[in-house]
């Protein structure tokens, strides 16, 4: 068995909350990069390193800096501080969709609450 190196542990640790901060399966977000399931897993417990292409595609995917994969986030964030940095990796079409359909959201939280 290989020896698992500590940044491949670290950045597979960060992917995968990354992935379960998204609300994506294992298997849903194999499917998003293009890898197959087990790849990801080795990837997520540090089994094996991180690709350049494959680094970019999940950062793609999860709206997130490739920054936060590689080096972490010292400072605690809160839910709404992750959505906002998610939302600013968004190209301005996907932005425009995505604050449709929250403001949508809004609306029908409005209604309920009548």
């Amino acid at each position: 068995m290989k020896d698992k190196k500590q940044i491949n542990i670290d950045v597979g640790a960060r992917i995968k909350c990354a992935r379960e901060s998204a609300g994506l399966t294992q298997d849903r977000f194999s499917e998003l990069i293009g890898m197959g399931t087990k790849s990801v897993s080795a990837l997520e417990r540090g089994t094996v390193g991180i690709s350049l292409s494959t680094l970019q595609r999940i950062c793609q995917v999860l709206s997130i800096s490739s920054d936060d994969i590689l080096f972490g986030n010292d400072i605690a964030e809160n839910d709404v501080q992750i959505l906002t940095g998610r939302l600013a990796y968004l190209s301005s079409e996907q932005f425009e969709i995505t604050k449709e359909i929250l403001n949508k959201l809004f609306e029908a939280f409005a209604i309920s609450d009548k």
